[in-house]
């Protein structure tokens, strides 16, 4: 399976902390960092895995960290969002691809069950135990996806940052975010054009809630350090 890791942002959230390096780059302990975590729970659950980074922010730092990988730069990062990092690995979009936000920690149990595994149908990562304060978040009915956006007031749960592809969905993709880019819509996130496919184009997305699962996006202090506590304690022997 492919793996298309977005990492090209500026962390801006976290300054100072974020000021010279990214935030994938924060250290769980003296060895692994939130990208190489990640990195190393694919590969263990998926041998044949093919990682792709799309790097911006401090490129040449996750360069030298992680060097078993293809890596896309998008030098506009600072002007564009995820959909342009996604654009410029576009020919990665085939076959089975999950899409992967660089500031996800996850507990390894998740990357086993979930993660790695192949999915029939397109799928986004949800979890229904966040009903409040979440970031980017998730309407469901059934079990399809409505409607996604940070502007829902109402949701059954915030989108966890990773998007499942079937091979036919990797090419819808390719082509949907190729007409928003040509567009001029660069300042989109991409999971936005997985949304204009649902609401324009039929596109059936489903969603696995992972509620029963430890994970975080890392946006703020309070992330950083509960993303350290889901790494430490599986190194003591912890069930997550």
């Amino acid at each position: 399976m492919t793996y298309i890791i977005l990492i090209a942002g500026t962390g801006s959230r976290l300054h100072p902390i974020t000021n010279e390096a990214p935030k994938t780059l924060y250290r769980l302990d003296a060895e692994t960092t939130v990208l190489k975590r990640m990195v190393t729970l694919i590969r263990k659950y998926d041998q044949e895995a093919d990682i792709i980074l799309v790097t911006g922010f401090k490129h040449e730092k996750i360069e030298v960290e992680i060097q078993e990988a293809t890596i896309y730069y998008n030098p506009f990062y600072h002007l564009t969002n995820s959909i342009a990092s996604l654009w410029f690995a576009q020919e990665k979009l085939e076959g089975d691809v999950t899409l992967i936000n660089g500031d996800v920690v996850i507990s390894e149990l998740l990357a086993k069950e979930v993660i790695t595994q192949k999915t029939e149908k397109p799928i986004v990562l949800m979890d229904s135990s966040i009903k409040t304060d979440g970031d980017y978040n998730v309407q469901v009915s059934d079990k399809s996806v409505v409607v996604m956006s940070k502007e829902l007031e109402n949701y059954d749960g915030e989108y966890a940052g990773i998007t499942k592809l079937d091979p036919e969905t990797s090419q819808r993709l390719k082509q949907k975010i190729n007409d928003m880019i040509d567009k001029g819509y660069c300042d989109q996130w991409y999971e936005n054009a997985l949304v204009e496919m649902v609401f324009f184009e039929d596109l059936e997305l489903g969603y696995v809630d992972i509620a029963d699962y430890q994970w975080t996006e890392v946006d703020s202090v309070n992330d950083l350090q509960f993303a350290r506590k889901i790494h430490q304690s599986e190194n003591r022997g912890e069930t997550q």
